[in-house]
């Protein structure tokens, strides 16, 4: 049964992605039900070879959790390169997401880049106008582009915050929470993530 569903997903999964408005390259496998939400207007690209599980078991880290990905303003702009793979990730994007080319990102990961919600407390109980300025601070949700360059493996459970760059052949250990850039050719782990060694 799960062999046929995987099946049908795999077809049904390029109509639904051009149906929400994403590009994609050749050889698309997105094996079961993917979340596709928020604005339409906001722009995915993805490259060609891009493999993504979602819940069922495909991937037994990610057990039966879906794959969602976000597009929190009609600007959000998703670029993904060639030979992609993830598991069950949650992306929530309101400004710009760039993942490089031959990236890995293990089970339940989740890339964001923004605040979701503002920081300040009477904004969250919406006693504060957003959009004033407050002591001189716009009370607005903060946001900042994510990149990710090629060749990066992701651990699974990790947390890719607002305004980080990962950069090319680096390995994030499992667990992690990455709030400041990575640079290349490292290992690094940890909450926050530091880098433990340099991989060449």
């Amino acid at each position: 049964m799960n062999s046929l569903r995987i099946k049908f997903y795999r077809r049904f999964n390029r109509l639904y992605f051009r149906l929400k408005g994403v590009e994609f390259g050749k050889n698309l496998m997105v094996y079961n039900k993917v979340y596709l939400t928020g604005y339409k207007q906001g722009k995915i690209t993805i490259g060609d070879d891009f493999h993504l599980t979602s819940g069922d078991c495909i991937n037994p880290i990610c057990r039966n959790i879906r794959a969602c990905i976000h597009r929190g303003s009609p600007n959000a702009v998703i670029t993904i390169g060639h030979h992609v793979g993830m598991s069950s990730p949650c992306i929530w994007i309101n400004q710009k997401l760039t993942i490089g080319n031959n990236v890995n990102i293990g089970g339940n990961c989740m890339i964001l880049d923004t605040d979701v919600h503002q920081l300040d407390h009477l904004a969250r109980r919406g006693h504060v106008n957003i959009n004033a300025n407050v002591n001189g601070a716009e009370q607005m949700v903060q946001t900042a582009p994510v990149v990710i360059e090629d060749d990066v493996w992701i651990g699974a459970n990790c947390q890719i915050l607002k305004g980080v760059t990962i950069g090319a052949r680096s390995v994030i250990g499992a667990g992690s929470v990455v709030t400041k850039s990575i640079p290349a050719d490292c290992i690094a782990a940890g909450n926050p993530c530091r880098v433990i060694r340099q991989s060449k």
